[in-house]
């Protein structure tokens, strides 16, 4: 539900250079105005984040594009009409006035139409863009509730829009559009096959030499603090038999084992689909990683294409630096 006194209290802040956090179907944002340089340094300042790694743009309506980037091919159009509102952000050649912030001195911007109702009200009251990184530290969980907000970054935010869980659970698919060919850039649960339908080619999956850097591209991020470890489903009998109580308690996340019973080990059963997965897994983390495990074990999810978001999030959030 729209509380109006929120939302107009939201976007009072947005104008006087504040920090707001704002639910998407994704995650929560960490909101600034993106046309005002001093809010922009504000989340870079509350998050952690280096002052290099871009932001993202949201914006109410397609229509608002041309405000904020200088081309737009008419395959991105079509993706744009197609998949927006929607869990899909594009990268674009940027407007001139674009501040460096926004872009990490690239000249391109990130831009997405997110699908949440709060949101959507909020950026069309405010009237302009909104820089909504994830509402976390940088490299740590990103939170899709309000109170995984508050949990992560209290007080910094001056005020936090409650919208519920998020419906999707993670980052959007990112998806260049810069080079007069599309190139996915990080996966997301709008799919490639889902893409390839749409434009009627094949779309390329690889990062390339001139790719841009783009929001969660690090090789270690989405990480809960308590070390984590991928590991295949054949792999995990032999690994609990080789415990010694040192390492002990350990959590295992699983979608298609019996859970083996054992002193300190807690199961935890995943949905085996890959959108309810999603949903789940960044609250699931997060509520692990108040506890006092060793270590959390997670089987490895399936090689199909509609997993790959979720692949690609665990890899990140598993990665020893």
């Amino acid at each position: 539900m729209i509380i109006q006194s929120d939302l107009m209290k939201a976007v009072e802040i947005l104008r006087k250079g504040g920090l707001i956090a704002l639910p998407t179907e994704t995650v929560y944002g960490l909101g600034a105005d993106a046309s005002n340089p001093e809010a922009l340094l504000k989340i870079f300042t509350v998050k952690q984040r280096p002052i290099d790694h871009p932001l993202i743009v949201h914006l109410a309506d397609i229509e608002q594009l041309p405000e904020w980037v200088s081309e737009i091919p008419d395959f991105a159009m079509q993706l744009g009409l197609a998949l927006w509102p929607g869990p899909m952000t594009l990268i674009f050649k940027k407007a001139p006035h674009v501040s460096d912030l926004i872009t990490g001195k690239q000249d391109t911007i990130a831009v997405r139409v997110p699908a949440h109702p709060i949101a959507e009200a909020l950026l069309r009251a405010f009237g302009g863009g909104v820089a909504a990184p994830s509402a976390n530290l940088f490299g740590r969980l990103s939170p899709t509730t309000a109170a995984a907000v508050r949990e992560e970054l209290g007080d910094q935010v001056d005020f936090i829009l409650d919208g519920g869980q998020c419906e999707v659970g993670v980052e959007s698919t990112i998806i260049d559009v810069s080079r007069g060919y599309p190139v996915i850039l990080r996966p997301g649960m709008i799919t490639a096959h889902q893409i390839e339908s749409i434009l009627n080619e094949e779309i390329i999956t690889a990062l390339r030499k001139n790719s841009p850097r783009v929001s969660g591209s690090m090789a270690s991020h989405y990480a809960p603090r308590t070390k984590m470890r991928l590991m295949k489903s054949l792999v995990i009998p032999h690994f609990l038999n080789e415990l010694r109580h040192k390492d002990l308690p350990i959590a295992i996340l699983t979608y298609s084992m019996c859970p083996l019973p054992q002193d300190d080990v807690e199961w935890i059963m995943m949905p085996n689909n890959p959108l309810s997965y999603a949903h789940d897994l960044y609250q699931t983390l997060r509520d692990l990683d108040k506890r006092d495990f060793r270590e959390i074990i997670i089987e490895t999810p399936p090689e199909d294409s509609s997993w790959d978001a979720i692949r690609d999030r665990l890899v990140r959030a598993s990665h020893k630096e």
